[in-house]
């Protein structure tokens, strides 16, 4: 099978795992800190802030920025519903922007059509490993005084205009099993906001500055040494890695040009994709569906995944919340009725992206 992700592990993850096996500090400790200080330098911030996974690293950083009931917070109708989730979990409203289906990323002039006096925030997400439009979302933020958290998850790496996925604002990031850096479950928020960072660590720890001496009601949100020290060895190889998914991507795509019906992704100028998914679109000019694409590349051994198959607010749980504004988002709609992800990890061999071309290019053409 040739699989969407692959996680392979080198010898010095394990000699640090064993390493935090045989000091008995399998909790929070030096590898934590280690982490984080390795991470900020690819993040370009003065601060990384480890915690135990992706969904609690959005959830502090909403938190931290002071949202709560009343506030409005703008996010892209098509992404995964941690990005939903983390602003209804704080009391707050979302409101939906629509995304641009040549990035799949959130579409600047909407979000701007959407702020009033009660948003406090814009969660752009950085999706499939794209960074999202941030020239003029970092200017609307200036201009309009509300605050940026990126959605970077799936954008370990990525840079717009030079500058990395989680320094244009409040990044948070995910090192679940499937991400470019991989620990299992894992979480980083990234800023260079001191008294933000000084208030996360309080905050994952329960409140607690030192042992028993709390200053402000907390949490446990803590990441253990074992994740940090996956995460540690991965660091090293993260470049090299996301170069040859990059090097992937466009093996998939000069092989994929001009099937009818079948858009392959584009990099935007001046940004640096790094391809944690590789995600075309099945229009209705291709010769089967999509869902016929992926039935017929299963039976050939090839995986392929729909994210994601409905616009983030689709369904019955989030479309009764009154905290929910749904608008008109054609784009995000057409995008989750047409994207499909294929294989582009960095572990593909080339006759392995070769069967890829030749097996799409056999149900296709």
């Amino acid at each position: 099978m040739i699989r969407l992700s692959e996680v392979r592990l080198d010898e010095r993850a394990e000699d640090l795992v064993l390493g935090v096996l045989r000091s008995g500090q399998l909790a929070q400790g030096p590898l934590v800190a280690q982490f984080e200080k390795e991470f900020a330098q690819i993040a370009g911030v003065s601060e990384a802030i480890a915690v135990s996974n992706g969904t609690v690293s959005l959830e502090s950083a909403v938190r931290a920025m002071g949202i709560g009931p009343g506030d409005e917070v703008i996010i892209p109708a098509f992404t995964f519903i941690a990005t939903l989730n983390a602003v209804l979990q704080a009391g707050a409203t979302v409101r939906f922007a629509d995304i641009s289906l040549d990035t799949f990323t959130i579409d600047a002039a909407h979000v701007v059509s959407l702020v009033n006096d009660r948003t406090k925030a814009v969660m752009p997400v950085h999706l499939y490993g794209q960074m999202a439009d941030m020239a003029p979302l970092a200017q609307l933020a200036e201009t309009s005084n509300i605050g940026i958290i990126e959605d970077s998850a799936q954008a370990h790496g990525a840079e717009y205009d030079g500058r990395p996925a989680g320094s244009w604002g409040v990044g948070s990031f995910s090192f679940y099993a499937t991400k470019n850096i991989a620990t299992g479950e894992g979480g980083m928020v990234t800023t260079n906001d001191l008294d933000l960072a000084d208030y996360l660590r309080l905050y994952r720890n329960q409140g607690m500055r030192a042992r028993y001496q709390y200053e402000m009601q907390g949490s446990n949100l803590r990441m253990t040494d074992l994740q940090a020290a996956i995460g540690i060895s991965q660091l090293a190889h993260l470049s090299s890695w996301n170069e040859q998914r990059r090097e992937n991507a466009r093996v998939l795509s000069e092989g994929l040009q001009g099937i009818t019906g079948l858009v392959t992704p584009v990099e935007r100028t001046g940004g640096r994709h790094v391809f944690h998914q590789y995600t075309v679109r099945v229009t209705p000019e291709a010769k089967v569906s999509r869902q016929g694409l992926s039935d017929e590349l299963g039976k050939k051994e090839i995986q392929s995944g729909i994210y994601y198959p409905k616009t983030v607010y689709d369904y019955e749980c989030f479309r009764s919340d009154s905290r929910v504004k749904i608008e008109a988002v054609p784009n995000s709609v057409l995008a989750a009725e047409q994207v499909l992800s294929l294989p582009t990890n960095q572990w593909l061999t080339q006759s392995e992206l070769e069967q890829i071309v030749e097996a799409i290019r056999g149900i296709l053409d």
